[in-house]
């Protein structure tokens, strides 16, 4: 929630005062605008505390400029004196007062940069404090949904995290479990949606708002094979971070639905979730998370592994260490000790990227490392020796094989008996020495300028650009690393 302009006006260091509108102070300020037009509300969202010495107004512009500014929503004016001004012009205050829009006097001494710097940090304060809230929240709610009866604890949970109601309804509409004040009622709005989500080509989800109410209807489970329905509801709108919580919520009593199913693939999420909260550099949820599944995290520090297995299920379950499916992907954290056996182990069933050693605050770098040791496409690939292979092993093999595919095409296209690839290949090797190059090639100097000549017209490339140069030597090599055949002596 963004900070009001009665907490701007407070700041002792700004040295404001509040010359009218004192009742209407609780409004909110979502930003700082300077301007000194004498109708700057075009470039006005709403919410603004607008800033102005008022160099282009006069006593006579004060009843229109005021209503401008209380037609566009704006939280409050803020009037520079000992410029244009010594003190606010009366009309303004006067004016200001009938429209009870707030007027602060800024001091001399006051920069307007400092106010913005102010609400730009209260801002970012409020902003730190909602993420810090939900992470929290979501925190509170997996704890919840790994309780005995969890799908009732969330919606207990989650009534009281949003300040209202919430409501779980089984797949066929009957009420599973009702929290807050107004469930009651939350259980009929929700039987009154379901018809619209169960529809061919229904929306994800259902908001609904009303002057007394807002609502979220939400299915649980993917079509066509809804396990359930969810509802949550408020007196006030869902915020962004409202919504991440409902989302979160949702999707723990999705999994929790899903329990039946078997154990394992309920593990399996909550492995997910946690390494999600890794990621996010929650340490502690994600630990409490692992244990109360049975499992830990390894000590510190140490590697992981990115695995592409042909049954990822079945490795999940092998594996004696914390693995988690990431995507397509079974992403694993070994201890060092462990590394090499779970290794092998993995590398039975699939291809392995191997990070460097990491701890848990570099969890997302170590996973980057994995990946990139992943695509290239060895069957076991550690980060660290992938400078061994040289600059093309850092790249993604099918990228560059489209690349020096259709860098290189007009040469194969080409109908002259020149094989002009091969020619191209001596001149670059030979660092565009002719007679080096054309005695590997067995052609007179003569003829490899005329081919060169011919490579940059069908390329549209400089040949004595170093650029041009490396981009042709890439795609060259890469053809070699795919195992293209040479055209070899035609010429």
């Amino acid at each position: 929630m963004a900070p009001t302009l009665r907490r701007v006006a407070a700041l002792v260091p700004l040295r404001l005062k509040v010359r009218a509108g004192e009742a209407a102070l609780d409004r909110p300020v979502r930003w700082v605008a300077v301007s000194e037009l004498a109708d700057p509300t075009p470039f006005l969202e709403g919410d603004e505390l607008v800033l102005t010495i008022g160099m282009r107004l006069g006593p006579a512009d004060a009843e229109p400029y005021i209503s401008r500014l209380v037609a566009r929503g704006v939280a409050g004016l803020g009037f520079g004196v000992g410029l244009g001004h010594d003190t606010v012009p009366r009309e303004f205050t006067e004016a200001a007062a009938r429209a009870g829009l707030p007027l602060v006097e800024v001091p001399r001494e006051t920069p307007f940069i400092a106010i913005g710097k102010a609400v730009s940090e209260l801002l970012a304060a409020e902003r730190y404090e909602e993420l810090s809230g939900a992470f929290a929240a979501q925190g509170r709610l997996t704890r919840a949904a790994l309780q005995t009866g969890g799908m009732g604890a969330v919606i207990e949970r989650l009534a009281r995290e949003i300040h209202g109601w919430a409501v779980l309804l089984d797949e066929a509409g009957a009420e599973l479990h009702a929290a807050g004040e107004g469930s009651a009622r939350g259980v009929e709005t929700t039987l009154r949606e379901v018809g619209r989500l169960r529809a061919p080509g229904a929306p994800a989800s259902l908001a609904l708002s009303g002057p007394d109410e807002h609502v979220i209807v939400q299915p649980l489970g993917g079509r066509p094979h809804l396990r359930g329905f969810f509802a949550v509801g408020s007196d006030r709108p869902f915020t962004p971070v409202g919504h991440t919580i409902v989302n979160t919520a949702n999707s723990l009593l999705t999994l929790s639905l899903e329990q039946g199913r078997g154990r394992l693939a309920a593990v399996r999420r909550v492995r997910a979730a946690a390494l999600r909260l890794l990621l996010a550099g929650d340490r502690g949820s994600a630990e409490e998370v692992v244990e109360m599944v049975g499992g830990g995290l390894p000590d510190e520090p140490f590697v992981v592994l990115a695995c592409d297995p042909a049954d990822a299920e079945a490795l999940l379950d092998a594996l004696p260490a914390f693995a988690a499916p990431w995507g397509p992907l079974v992403v694993v954290l070994a201890a060092g000790d462990a590394a090499g056996p779970l290794i092998e182990l993995a590398a039975a069933g699939g291809r392995v990227g191997v990070s460097e050693p990491v701890g848990m605050t570099a969890l997302g770098t170590g996973l980057e490392q994995a990946r990139r040791a992943l695509a290239s496409a060895a069957p076991v690939m550690r980060h660290a020796d992938l400078a061994g292979q040289g600059l093309l092993s850092l790249v993604d093999p099918d990228a560059l094989a489209g690349f020096a595919t259709a860098l290189l095409a007009p040469l194969r296209e080409y109908g002259s008996r020149a094989d002009l690839v091969e020619s191209l290949r001596a001149y670059l090797a030979c660092n565009g020495h002719w007679d080096a190059a054309a005695q590997r090639l067995g052609v007179h100097r003569h003829t490899l300028r005329y081919r060169m000549r011919r490579v940059g017209e069908l390329l549209g490339r400089d040949l004595d650009d170093p650029a041009a140069r490396a981009e042709l030597w890439i795609a060259l090599s890469a053809g070699g690393q795919r195992g293209w055949p040479s055209a070899g002596g035609r010429g």
